[in-house]
């Protein structure tokens, strides 16, 4: 077996629980990330599970896995290779094999090797035993006898006991990088608060997994990741949807405005309709309707009486919302539309990740229908990108798309929480002249904003709807000059929102051979690529990341002009390059594109961008 590439200690490594759908491999490596986090190393994890809600149990399709990098430095991505690979089971081995590391460490539960298993795994010899895991350093862990024999006191049957064998695993993976037991204790006292029995038997079994990697000599020193430079703060981690729940939250509170989401559950986005519904204590007002188009339509309604109004939803149900979005649109009301992307058409690959949806959120209403459109780029970032699409919303009286993806939405990685008044001030645009003088679509003249008032309130009575309004009145009118011109303002209206936002930055050369573009959740895996490369001596690469996408930021031109070549780098076919086409036409753009329903791997970019730069 060959030697561990890991020494006692470590500037960053990747770890990566797998194992069937049932063995806790979402918990484990959540309770891991977050003792990391107290730890004080930067993190950022991912989760990949099957679609399936069963998948055959021990099948290489039924595998599940979170993976984390943790690091003493500033972590983008949970990384492309793995250095640990914990495997409860040889399907879990067979999945996961290819992503690590030569020397890496793989520790598995042998008991789960045996000669049914490996058959399911399309085995057709125990990799424990013949020979061809020698490129690794391998931990025999016998988990799950050891498990039962830690808790065959406390009465509990026979399968209950096995479930407990994630916590074996977490207990080696502990000691193996030095983490003390006494924090990830306090998140199992707080999970099974309830249940003191299956907290005692999980306590055991993390305890007997700690003593089982200090007394075997073949796992070595622990290893030590010292803490990250972070900002001072106080941190959490969290991930993308929660994050993006939060940044609502926070806005309906800096605006004086109700939050009110309406939504219908889809994978991945269902997670912030259950983080809003379990904050009734913080004011939010939560619809769960019966199907998407019934959501986006309540959610019009709120926005016109007067709430911060949010719908959330994945790909195919922005597709059912289209037409009321136009609603939105032409009525030009304060509206918030999250999509945490994911892989399509139609159902695609529910769980995986694309940024396949930004066609639909630029162009996917008929009718000369413009809106905003940000990008999140981070979990965390989630936060403030909901934030600022619910302010450009309401001080702007427009309808707004948030997109995220799964990526984000399940990833997560750690977030100082702001303190207070460090967020931006909402200010919603307030009609100062006396009510009578008030009518629907009169505008404030700088940014076209009409003033955002509910039917509602006194002597500001009035109609909207989706049949054209005349200008200043409201009132319905089929004449061609006013719909020509409405349909102009409507279109000024967004473009001048890139007055308020900031300009594009550019990370690394400011102007030299190549510049490399992104949006979106690609930016942790491009611009980790490019500090390799500047740490290598590379010094003519610069790396623009956009958050907005429409408007853009008033500056693009002035940057593209410094750079002899651009390459564009997304996760679809093309779609952020081909609208630069239309939007700014005089330069010539590259493309690196992958749609696997996976994220960009580091090595991926930097291999793209040394094949660009020697052409």
């Amino acid at each position: 077996m060959a030697e561990k590439i890991l020494t006692p200690e470590v500037r960053k490594a990747v770890v990566r629980f797998s194992g069937d759908s049932g063995d806790g491999m979402q918990l484990t490596g959540d309770m891991f990330s977050q003792s990391s986090g107290w730890a004080g190393n930067d993190l950022t994890t991912t989760p990949d599970f099957p679609a399936e809600i069963r998948a055959p149990q021990g099948s290489v399709s039924g595998v599940s896995s979170f993976q984390i990098q943790i690091g003493g430095t500033e972590i983008y991505t949970p990384g492309d290779q793995v250095d640990v690979l914990v495997v409860m089971n040889p399907a879990a081995l067979k999945a996961n094999i290819g992503i690590l590391k030569a020397g890496g460490t793989i520790i598995a539960d042998s008991d789960s090797f045996s000669a049914r298993n490996l058959k399911k795994a399309d085995y057709e010899s125990n990799p424990l035993e013949d020979g061809s895991l020698s490129d690794f350093h391998v931990i025999e862990a016998p988990a799950t006898s050891l498990t039962k024999e830690a808790l065959k006191d406390l009465g509990l049957e026979n399968a209950a006991m096995i479930r407990s064998k994630n916590m074996f695993a977490l207990g080696v993976v502990s000691f193996l990088f030095s983490r003390p037991l006494e924090n990830t204790i306090k998140l199992l006292e707080k999970k099974f608060s309830t249940k003191p029995l299956l907290l005692e038997a999980n306590k055991l079994a993390l305890n007997a997994g700690f003593n089982f990697a200090e007394s075997t000599e073949i796992i070595g020193a622990s290893i030590v990741i010292p803490p990250a430079n972070l900002p001072k703060g106080t941190y959490r981690n969290i991930d993308g949807n929660t994050a993006a729940a939060w940044g609502l939250l926070a806005a309906a509170e800096n605006s004086g405005r109700k939050l009110s989401l309406s939504s219908y559950p889809i994978t991945p986005a269902s997670e912030i309709l259950h983080e809003l519904s379990a904050r009734k204590d913080m004011g939010a007002i939560v619809f769960q309707a019966e199907d998407e188009i019934a959501a986006v339509c309540a959610a019009i309604g709120a926005a016109f009486s007067g709430n911060l109004s949010v719908t959330t939803t994945s790909g195919p149900g922005a597709s059912l919302k289209s037409e009321a979005m136009g609603l939105a649109v032409i009525s030009e009301i304060p509206l918030v539309l999250i999509n945490v992307q994911r892989a399509g058409p139609s159902t695609g690959l529910p769980t995986k990740t694309e940024q396949s949806d930004l066609y639909q959120a630029l162009y996917g209403r008929h009718g000369e229908a413009p809106l905003v459109v940000l990008a999140a780029s981070s979990p965390d970032d989630c936060f403030f990108y909901s934030y600022e699409a619910a302010q450009i919303a309401m001080e702007h009286s427009t309808p707004v798309i948030l997109l995220s993806d799964s990526y984000l939405a399940s990833g997560t990685s750690p977030w100082r929480i702001p303190e207070n008044g460090e967020l931006p001030k909402i200010n919603i645009p307030e009609f100062s002249k006396p009510a009578e003088e008030w009518e629907p679509y009169i505008r404030d003249p700088e940014f076209l904003n009409r003033y955002w008032k509910s039917p509602g309130d006194p002597g500001f009575e009035h109609r909207i709807g989706g049949l054209e309004k005349k200008e200043n009145t409201g009132n319905l009118t089929y004449e061609p000059e006013n719909h020509e011109k409405m349909t102009k303002i409507r279109e000024e209206k967004i473009a001048r929102i890139a007055k308020r936002i900031p300009d594009q930055t550019v990370m690394g050369a400011q102007s030299g051979k190549l510049l490399i573009v992104g949006w979106g959740s690609t930016h942790g895996a491009i611009s980790t690529a490019l500090t390799e490369l500047l740490e290598d001596g590379e010094v003519n690469i610069g790396f623009a990341h956009f958050n907005y996408i429409n408007p853009l930021p008033q500056n693009i031109e002035e940057i593209f002009a410094g750079f002899d070549e651009i390459l564009i780098c997304e996760l679809n076919n093309g779609q952020f390059a081909n609208y630069l086409r239309t939007k700014i036409p005089q330069f010539t753009y590259k493309q690196f594109n992958k749609v696997k329903g996976q994220p960009f791997f580091t090595s991926e970019i930097k291999a793209e961008i040394i094949n660009t730069l020697t052409k």
